[in-house]
């Protein structure tokens, strides 16, 4: 494990080194999600650790005092110095292959197994300032399975439809044991279709929006598996971020529990990759490549069929959080985002 860069030298102006700021350790901070979150955290007075395989890029005009540190979280002994002294983890580490890889070799091992190495070494870690560490989980909503009803809003009973939702389950049962027996002060934000583009360079995003834009702007037809009825609740990336900041800013009333985020409404895909289709074709002045319906593989699972609307009331009512960024425009950013990369 190595530490090559940090935002600002620690202390510069500050006789007491800076220490007397909380340390927000950020778990996966290259990813789609980890480096949107990383960059709101940027903006602010904290001093922040980047922990990821890869070197994450730090903002030239951070404000925060970032510690960039490249590490395999795999590894217990990386994990525990990646963590050491933090007042809040945020955990959205994902395998390598996202979702699809839950079921290849390490898949567990990186969804699993980690949140469990984590739970226990903060257990056996001193408190920070007297408190057990804050740590806000990104988890997803499809745990609850095949949605039994519209709109989900996080009572439901969970039936994990895929290997990748059963482990992100077991993680998130694992965060809110250790938390009921006093070891952490755990949160899961259970998180939607997120859609977007990437914060910085190399962290583009691979869901179902960014997929259909490649194919719109290599010129080839935008395919359904369906009629194109079915609906997904639909948020932004960087309203993500700000949910995760939100949990930070008001922790205690959602300590110990799931919650969901999403818009609250559900779009019908068709008309979403439509849009898409047409965002690409304003921007590189062509025409919109077609939205076919296509057969689907033998391999795809019945979530795919089924519509998702989300009620985050609850999450909303606590944090005063909203999604801010509209549709359309949140789809011609990742179009833009896609062309400039």
């Amino acid at each position: 494990m190595t530490t090559p860069t940090r935002g600002e030298a620690a202390g510069q102006g500050d006789p007491t080194g800076g220490e007397d700021r909380p340390l927000v350790a950020v778990l996966g901070a290259t990813g789609f999600i980890g480096s949107a979150v990383l960059a709101g955290l940027a903006r602010r007075d904290l001093r922040v650790r980047a922990v990821a395989r890869r070197p994450a890029d730090v903002p030239a005009d951070a404000a925060a005092d970032i510690e960039v540190v490249t590490a395999d979280l795999t590894d217990r002994q990386a994990l525990a110095a990646a963590v050491k002294g933090a007042d809040t983890v945020i955990h959205v580490l994902l395998c390598e292959g996202g979702w699809r890889a839950a079921e290849q070799p390490g898949g567990e091992r990186v969804n699993v197994e980690v949140m469990r190495d984590l739970l226990d070494l903060l257990h056996n870690a001193p408190p920070e300032n007297g408190r057990r560490p804050l740590v806000i989980y990104g988890g997803a909503a499809s745990q609850v399975g095949v949605p039994p009803r519209e709109p989900l809003d996080g009572t439901e009973t969970d039936y994990p439809a895929t290997v990748y939702d059963e482990q992100k389950l077991t993680a998130e049962r694992l965060l809110m044991r250790a938390t009921a027996a006093g070891w952490v002060r755990g949160i899961s934000l259970r998180l939607p279709t997120v859609f977007g583009e990437g914060t910085v360079p190399g962290t583009a995003d691979h869901g179902v929006v960014a997929a259909m834009a490649r194919r719109a702007l290599a010129g080839e037809p935008i395919t359904l598996w369906h009629d194109g009825t079915v609906r997904r609740d639909l948020v932004h990336i960087s309203d993500i971020a700000a949910a995760f900041l939100a949990a930070i800013d008001r922790p205690q009333r959602l300590v110990g529990s799931h919650w969901l985020l999403g818009a609250g409404h559900g779009d019908a895909l068709g008309d979403v990759f439509r849009s898409v289709a047409r965002f690409v074709a304003t921007r590189t002045g062509t025409e919109p490549v077609p939205v076919t319906s296509v057969r689907p593989p033998a391999h795809a699972p019945e979530t795919d069929f089924k519509s998702v609307t989300i009620d985050s009331t609850p999450f909303r009512a606590v944090t005063g959080w909203r999604p801010a960024v509209p549709l359309d425009e949140g789809l011609d950013r990742t179009v833009a985002g896609l062309l400039s990369g």
